[in-house]
């Protein structure tokens, strides 16, 4: 009992610690990505309007705007976990870590925790601030929070994966622009994959990020590309995949022990 209180202890020592990290630069890390959705939607939103319509009464800037949201969830919960780890591997001060007694859990329950409310809080913001413009309705709100929470936990296991393999800031900038920018860009944020050629539709359903996206904005539609249920299975079973892989990782001291 004593040991899984100061096991429990360390952990949410370690995640208020990197709560604060981003918390103390939140102008950085939560208002300059609510900026960018903004501008998105305002750019996109503008030029679109009255040329694309995606669903039966929903404006295109209706559809954008849980897109946005989303792939600000997903974007910083990953941008949480990546820098933290990368920036503690090179300045060095990741060994006062490892000198603790945490568990390789703790670790990833207090990384992945942080990330998630990172991500989250991006997307309360993206959401309060574009929702000025439109109003949106809430038809199925379950898959609203179920996306969201799955999303954001499935990124910020793939940023911890990403901060333990990189050795510096250049190929963690690499994992981040050739893969993350792109799945998330082409998940249909800005457009339905209907709207697509056939071949690059079915490019689409193997790309996890559309499912996340996908089922987010059945939350608020009551409609969607694809059967939210297959969504949620497909989402689940790559998030029980990448975080088996980030905990086998943390457990092996990849890249962090000599």
């Amino acid at each position: 009992m004593r040991n899984s209180l100061a096991a429990l202890e360390g952990a949410s020592t370690l995640f208020r610690k990197e709560v604060l990290r981003f918390w103390k630069v939140s102008f950085q890390t939560i208002g300059a990505p609510v900026l960018t959705a903004l501008l998105y939607l305002m750019i996109f939103g503008h030029v679109l309007e009255d040329h694309v319509q995606v669903y039966d009464s929903v404006g295109y800037t209706g559809f954008l705007l849980p897109g946005l949201v989303m792939m600000s969830v997903l974007q910083n919960s990953f941008a949480n976990t990546s820098s933290s780890l990368i920036q503690s591997k090179v300045t060095g001060n990741l060994v006062f870590l490892l000198v603790t007694p945490l568990s390789h859990g703790a670790w990833f329950a207090a990384y992945v925790g942080a990330s998630m409310v990172r991500g989250l809080a991006v997307g309360l913001g993206v959401f309060a601030v574009t929702a000025a413009f439109i109003p949106l309705s809430f038809v199925e709100p379950w898959w609203i929070v179920i996306f969201a929470v799955l999303g954001s936990g499935l990124l910020g296991s793939l940023g911890l994966i990403a901060g333990l393999w990189a050795e510096k800031f250049d190929q963690m900038a690499a994992f981040q622009n050739f893969i993350i920018m792109p799945m998330t860009f082409l998940a249909g944020v800005f457009y339905s994959i209907h709207s697509l050629p056939v071949f690059w539709q079915q490019v689409s359903y193997f790309n996890p990020f559309f499912y996340m996206i996908d089922g987010f904005r059945r939350g608020f539609f009551g409609q969607s590309d694809v059967s939210p249920w297959f969504s949620l299975a497909v989402v689940g079973t790559a998030f029980v995949g990448v975080a088996a892989l980030a905990l086998c990782l943390l457990a092996r001291g990849y890249k962090i022990r000599a």
